[in-house]
């Protein structure tokens, strides 16, 4: 008898407390290979800290979670990419693309990095791989926001990660630079890894996303896009009318009581 392989991803009966206050509960999810899942919610919902008990970072207030079939009991697993939200590098950052890239690679030895060959072979294959090779040795605080979030794809996936976990990876760019990262994310989904995506605009993202775990008001919902972004759906979430409209190829929501939740309606509309 064949023994399938562990998902990338299992997390049974968790739940987050926080302050005496029950963000969620009773959350099943099984992320299997070659699925992207997006996260999305009010600020302040837990999907963040969600993330970060995947990472080994936090505990959970009840339940488990494992990574490819082994309990997450501390930080610092190879098997799990991370692409943190944009965050611009202050201009005098002494690093060169390739170096921030280098990171993923022999970040996690101690002592010095000592330049091996293998090392720089994976390095320069990530950069070809992001579509880096034009700035990969300018200084990264001179880059755009766009470039310095591609290299920071090919820190996460200089391990070829099974599981890639994206915090709010499109925040801050433009529409050129969030297709772009996108693409390499779907990508690296193709290649047959698990992401888990946290976003507070799901526009960029529709046409990939197989399903969404919509967090809000203390519940939540998982479901295929098409099931899950509904006005009655949301409206029973919430616990208040909201509204989803189609404009052209974009879905705005509309009334959900969190300014983060609606923000790419207010964008449209400045």
């Amino acid at each position: 008898m064949t023994r399938h392989a562990p998902a990338p991803l299992e997390i049974r009966g968790a739940a987050l407390r926080r302050g005496g206050r029950e963000l969620w509960s009773g959350l099943d999810l099984t992320v299997e290979p070659g699925e992207l899942i997006a996260v999305l919610g009010p600020s302040g919902s837990g999907k963040t800290t969600l993330l970060r008990a995947i990472l080994g970072l936090e505990d959970l207030s009840e339940g488990t979670v494992e990574v490819d079939g082994k309990r997450v009991r501390r930080p610092g697993n190879r098997g799990i990419g991370y692409l943190p939200q944009t965050r611009p590098l202050p201009r005098d950052t002494a690093l060169r693309g390739r170096d921030l890239v280098a990171l993923g690679v022999n970040g996690h030895r101690f002592g010095p990095p000592i330049p091996r060959r293998k090392d720089r072979q994976r390095v320069d294959e990530l950069i070809t791989q992001i579509g880096a090779t034009e700035f990969a040795d300018r200084p990264v605080g001179i880059l755009s926001g766009g470039e310095q979030q591609r290299l920071r794809v090919g820190q996460a996936l200089a391990d070829d990660p099974r599981l890639l976990l994206c915090d709010e990876p499109l925040t801050s760019l433009d529409l050129a630079n969030q297709q772009a990262v996108v693409g390499l994310i779907d990508r690296h989904r193709r290649s047959g890894a698990a992401v888990l995506l946290v976003t507070h605009d799901i526009n960029p993202l529709l046409g990939k996303v197989d399903r969404i775990l919509y967090i809000a008001n203390g519940r939540f919902t998982l479901g295929k896009p098409k099931d899950v972004l509904t006005s009655p759906v949301l409206t029973d979430l919430y616990g208040a009318p909201v509204f989803v409209l189609r404009a052209g190829d974009r879905l705005v929501v509309v009334g959900a009581p969190d300014a983060e939740a609606s923000h790419h309606h207010h964008e449209d509309h400045a």
